[in-house]
């Protein structure tokens, strides 16, 4: 295995880290805004009305991205262990 072997598993290793950690942080980016955007307008400084909400939304967002975050996991192994074989 040469340094462009290496260089084109890490670049894609990077890109399935992003395709399974985005939607996720989106998620909690998003929920976050409202309940700060909320907290602006109601003035309610509550430290709790930051995280229990967003854990929530977060743990639900898992469960349904779930499959999704499997298929491309498990994509990316197959492709790797098919590059582990070529070199055989």
């Amino acid at each position: 295995m040469n340094e462009a072997n290496t260089l084109e598993v890490a670049r894609e290793a990077v890109l399935v880290l992003l395709q399974v950690s985005g939607p996720i942080m989106v998620i909690s980016l998003v929920v976050g805004l409202i309940i700060s955007l909320f907290q602006a307008l109601t003035q309610i400084q509550e430290m709790t009305l930051t995280f229990v909400p967003k854990i929530i939304v977060v743990f639900i967002s898992l469960l349904l991205l779930f499959p999704f975050m499997l298929a491309t996991m498990q994509g990316f192994m197959e492709r790797l262990v098919d590059r582990i074989i070529s070199l055989g």
